[in-house]
């Protein structure tokens, strides 16, 4: 069976210990290890970029709003360069109450990002540049990365619109292995079906309430479910939201269950033409640890 990337983040008080889980990621064979925005997760990709020898790995996305223009591409440089090639830039704007809490105001998300490109290869005295991969949720991001960029992510896309998102880009792209096709997969494994879908409904449910969530998820068929999440929010009833966040939604933009399921889940994604799914694990008891000891069980 064909083994995806894992997504890994490296928290205060457990960072060694987080190195010492990167050996043992690189040692079982998956296909990549990436950073998501939580974190700081260009410092994880440096501590990466020496401490492995052979996997690719990555950031799953940094928020451009962040740093200076010419900070990060000199730290992504930097990491391209000692990693030799091993390493991807994935950027995006992020979502409006993660920036507000850091006084960030964003501006309109295609024209900034295609502007953040443009400077970041303008920046003199970098060095070489990592492939540079987007954020993408609809089609006009998709269609930004095709122009602009090596590659795109998803983060919790739905697998069944996932032929239709991908529609808009080439054969060429679709099938060249330069071109990234990601998506971070919220997952866990338990013989509990159902305690394992809870911890997936809970893990999302603050991406519900994320309007550009609720607006890709419509569009790919669920607009019952965030039309029910958005009368909660409308009522000020967020306890309830849980509610529209159905099993079929779940299993459609998850993976939950068994061994057995979230094996053939994985294959399905790749399926669907998604060339690196990237698995993010929970638990249904135990943090982060338990989680990645219950993932790499279904490989032994």
């Amino acid at each position: 069976m064909r083994k995806p990337a894992l997504s890994l983040a490296a928290v205060p008080g457990r960072r060694l210990r987080t190195l010492e889980l990167v050996e043992r990621i690189e040692s079982g064979g998956f296909a990549g290890i990436y950073g998501p925005s939580m974190s700081d997760s260009l410092a994880l990709c440096t501590a990466l970029a020496s401490r492995t020898a052979r996997i690719p790995f990555g950031t799953t996305i940094t928020p451009i709003y962040t740093r200076q223009v010419q900070d990060f591409a000199q730290a992504a440089s930097f990491i391209h360069e000692i990693s030799e090639g091993r390493f991807r830039f994935g950027i995006g704007v992020s979502h409006e109450p993660a920036m507000k809490r850091l006084g960030i105001t964003q501006g309109k998300p295609l024209s900034d990002i295609r502007q953040f490109v443009s400077d970041l290869r303008a920046v003199p005295r970098a060095g070489e540049l990592p492939p540079i991969i987007l954020a993408t949720l609809r089609t006009k991001m998709i269609q930004l990365a095709q122009e602009i960029a090596e590659g795109m992510v998803f983060a919790n896309g739905a697998r069944s619109h996932m032929s239709e998102s991908l529609s808009v880009l080439s054969d060429e792209n679709r099938e060249r292995e330069g071109f990234f096709i990601g998506n971070m997969i919220p997952t866990c494994i338990n013989d509990d079906v159902q305690a394992a879908a809870e911890v997936n409904r809970r893990t999302l449910t603050s991406y519900a309430l994320l309007p550009n969530y609720r607006n890709y998820w419509k569009e790919a068929g669920f607009v019952e479910e965030m039309e029910g999440v958005e009368a909660c929010m409308k009522s000020n009833n967020l306890n309830q939201v849980p509610r529209y966040l159905t099993d079929r939604w779940l299993a459609d933009t998850t993976l939950f269950g068994t061994k057995t399921q979230v094996r053939d889940g994985i294959e399905a994604w790749y399926d669907a033409g998604i060339k690196t799914p990237i698995i993010v694990p929970s638990a249904v008891s135990g943090g982060q640890f338990q989680a990645f000891e219950d993932f790499f069980g279904i490989w032994d």
